[in-house]
């Protein structure tokens, strides 16, 4: 496979951006996105590719998800998920809403519920208007809400109208993920089929939640490392796309950070600050930034703060779509040219 390294090409001979992206060593550290509320929603198969525009359950509560991410400013992702044959129950929509509790965290806190179908677009409209702090009847709900917050949540992305990639790599991990690791998890793990995370080029992609953290490029060797986090934490670094309590730069010191301190920082409360970047024109990616990341011990033993730069150190050939006539776009690419602990 020849790729001219050129700033825009075409490359005819593949059709999955995944593969593209994989071969030319795409890194897909910071690409995670950053969001303060998650909100994942059962909504039958098959899902076309504009689903929240042209299902009518979700449809009549765009306007008001508008009003809430552009007017208000609120960091919110919605998704939405297969039901499963044994996790969901006919006649009802599950629904999960993820938040985040503090400036300082390590995982979003989570609340279920599972509704009537007919109740469920005034379960969103309900959250929607809490978010905004306006009067709402959250309250009623409370006799469908579920007490499962010691169950982790996996999520594969498998939606193939969006791009083939997404099915045709994702659907394998799901699988597996499904029949052979979330049964031996004691009722402590359920595994997902869910909407486009973004990111397609990283096919196949998933989410874990409560934590927050994004994956992709991923492969079956390395389940056994995400799921079980029994052995070097490096071994799932090509694989991070980082955590999504922290923005682009902050997410590529913490992959640092938790490259050199292990498992446990995954349980230490955080939070990220740019202290600065270069200034480049809207819709630019910068060459560098300076960051810092503070951190606390869940127990309370260690408070501390890490400064990093992050600058660029290369670019890739990417692309962003699978499609028999493939277009290719420059990367930039980054490492952390220095990081100290500073308290």
């Amino acid at each position: 496979m020849q790729i001219k390294q050129t700033h825009k090409t075409h490359l005819i001979d593949c059709r999955f951006c995944s593969l593209v992206s994989k071969a030319n060593g795409e890194d897909p550290i910071g690409t995670a996105g950053t969001c303060d509320h998650w909100l994942i929603m059962e909504i039958p198969q098959p899902w076309p590719e504009e689903v929240f525009e042209e299902n009518p359950a979700i449809r009549s509560l765009m306007g008001l998800f508008e009003e809430l991410v552009f007017k208000h400013g609120i960091k919110l992702k919605p998704m939405l998920i297969a039901p499963d044959r044994e996790y969901s129950h006919a006649g009802f929509t599950r629904l999960f809403y993820y938040y985040r509790p503090a400036k300082l965290f390590s995982q979003f806190e989570k609340q279920e519920f599972v509704v009537p179908e007919s109740e469920a677009a005034a379960l969103v409209t309900a959250i929607f208007k809490q978010l905004m702090q306006q009067p709402n009847d959250l309250s009623k709900f409370q006799q469908y809400q579920q007490q499962t917050s010691h169950i982790r949540e996996l999520m594969v992305c498998t939606h193939t109208q969006v791009d083939l990639a997404c099915g045709r790599f994702g659907t394998p991990i799901y699988r597996r993920l499904r029949k052979e690791y979330a049964p031996s998890c004691n009722g402590k793990l359920r595994v997902w089929q869910t909407t486009h995370i973004d990111g397609h080029q990283f096919a196949p992609t998933l989410v874990d939640l409560p934590q927050g953290c994004l994956w992709g490029h991923l492969e079956s060797d390395v389940l056994d490392l995400l799921v079980k986090r029994d052995g070097s934490v490096s071994g799932l670094r090509q694989y991070y796309r980082g955590w999504t309590g922290l923005s682009k730069f902050e997410q590529i010191a913490e992959r640092e950070i938790w490259m050199q301190s292990g498992w446990n920082w995954l349980d230490y409360l955080k939070a990220g600050k740019v202290l600065a970047t270069e200034e480049v024109p809207e819709g630019e990616e910068a060459d560098w930034a300076e960051v810092r990341i503070d951190f606390v011990a869940t127990d309370g033993s260690t408070t501390s703060a890490y400064e990093a730069r992050i600058e660029v150190c290369g670019e890739v050939m990417s692309a962003y779509n699978s499609a028999k006539e493939m277009e290719l776009e420059a990367v930039k690419q980054y490492r952390v040219s220095r990081l100290v602990k500073v308290e």
